[in-house]
């Protein structure tokens, strides 16, 4: 089982930058899909980024262009880099581990979640 340690979250201006991290446990984080997904005050968990076991990622077209997925698998870490944040992208990011079926990302394993607010 993967377990995870998320960090990086905060207080940040409407566009400024934050650069999250999850830190997996376990010795098989280099299979497995990753991704980042979060969950605001009133709305539903959407899926924000995830990146495949070999590096190929997808985007919420919220983000796309200002948010970038990556991974390095020699460490067992996944992170989100957020650029040009906005005052919508406040939410608590939750860090998880899936699969991809008929090219869409499934996550089964989540971590605890980091809070991320964009505020002046």
């Amino acid at each position: 089982q993967v377990q995870f340690v998320e960090s990086g979250g905060g207080l940040v201006q409407p566009g400024g930058s934050l650069r999250l991290s999850c830190a997996a446990s376990g010795s098989i984080f280099s299979i497995y899909a990753m991704g980042w997904s979060r969950q605001a005050p009133g709305k539903q968990r959407e899926l924000v980024a995830a990146i495949t076991s070999g590096g190929s990622t997808n985007y919420a077209d919220s983000v796309k262009g200002r948010f970038t997925i990556s991974r390095d698998n020699a460490q067992n870490t996944v992170y989100l880099q957020m650029n040009s944040l906005k005052p919508e992208d406040t939410a608590v990011y939750y860090c998880n581990a899936g699969g991809y079926y008929s090219d869409s990302y499934y996550p089964s394993v989540w971590g605890q979640g980091t809070q991320v607010t964009v505020s002046s």
